[in-house]
């Protein structure tokens, strides 16, 4: 059996979630990666931009490199946001800006995962202070199940917009079947969930 590096192969998971997240938008119109398609107003802006500031508070300001520093924007955790600010694009925050913010993230948080070691110490600033000291290795796992979570929602708001479908652009993960199987597919799972009615 090979030895593996335990932070590269975290690394990796990071990494894939992150490119699975802003792969969603491509070929989308601004309507489309605004919209939201849940009674709570999940959308696929709104999940890039969510976990830009899920990487840049954990592995930014928990380990004493924070990298908005004095001026944060209004949607930070520092500031008196609204509720669920980062869960959406504002009208003057495009899409350019919000993917360009998500890339500087994985940049600033790499250099602290680079830097640090698994057992490294920080203190998540808005976390009770009797639970506030982290290890890295506690952060990297708590951001990939974050990520890899968002990008489930991802997966199924982007389904919802266009049909489209897949884990990363070259690896489907789907049966290769024609759209006629996939309707036939459904039909059958409702009618199966029909039998059970509303108990």
């Amino acid at each position: 059996m090979t030895a593996h590096d335990p932070k590269t192969e975290l690394l990796r998971y990071l990494q894939e979630g992150r490119e699975a997240l802003v792969w969603k938008l491509e070929g989308l119109s601004d309507y489309a990666v605004r919209r939201p398609l849940t009674p709570t107003g999940t959308n696929l802006l709104g999940l890039v931009k969510h976990t830009a500031g899920v990487e840049l508070g954990y592995f930014g300001d928990t380990f004493g490199r924070p990298f908005f520093g004095d001026a944060p924007p209004a949607w930070w955790y520092t500031q008196d946001a609204e509720p669920n600010a980062d869960m959406w694009a504002a009208e003057d925050e495009s899409r350019e800006d919000i993917v360009a913010l998500y890339r500087r993230a994985w940049e600033h948080s790499d250099v602290t995962i680079a830097s640090l070691t698994l057992d490294a110490v920080g203190h998540v600033p808005w976390w009770p202070e009797d639970c506030s000291a982290v290890t890295l290795h506690h952060v990297l796992v708590r951001v990939i199940s974050d990520t890899q979570r968002h990008a489930g929602h991802a997966d199924i708001v982007r389904e919802l917009i266009d049909g489209s479908v897949g884990v990363a652009q070259a690896k489907n993960s789907l049966p290769t079947q024609d759209p006629s199987w996939w309707e036939s597919h459904r039909s059958r799972l409702e009618r199966v969930a029909r039998r059970f009615g509303d108990s």
